[in-house]
């Protein structure tokens, strides 16, 4: 992106991730949340979710790369909120889940940053809802 002006309506390029386990294993690992229903079957089902699932702050995180890989600088990214609305089941195959996330710049503020309102879209349904970032220049 270049250093001009933030236009209320851009949209950002899109971007399609695919969660498979191992990535949840690698994931657990780095993050030190090694919470078992982001790996075992049995226990997931037996807590009452559809399957393994994907860590939240993961999916955030790729959320975010939509912003980061528009802007010239990931610091330009002064906030960034979410709400976790819907699971992202990971299935044990190697496909995995796929995940697309998109952005569009919502709002243009007075002092020139600008809001992106993120969607996360899993099987038709969006799972993060309010996902929004504030970027300045």
């Amino acid at each position: 992106m270049t250093t001009q002006a933030f236009v209320v309506g851009t949209e950002l390029p899109s971007i399609t991730v695919h969660f498979t386990r191992a990535e949840l294993v690698r994931y657990a690992g780095a993050s030190g949340d090694l919470n078992i229903i982001h790996w075992n079957e049995r226990t997931a089902l037996a807590v009452g979710l559809p399957g393994v699932i994907a860590h939240g702050m993961l999916t955030m995180g790729h959320a975010i790369r939509v912003v980061t890989e528009w802007l010239d600088d990931p610091s330009q990214v002064v906030d960034y909120q979410v709400r976790f609305t819907r699971p992202v089941v990971v299935p044990d195959d190697d496909l995995g889940a796929e995940v697309t996330f998109s952005g569009k710049v919502s709002a243009v503020n007075e002092d020139g940053s600008a809001v992106v309102t993120l969607s996360a879209v899993f099987e038709g349904s969006t799972v993060l809802a309010r996902a929004m970032a504030t970027v300045k220049r």
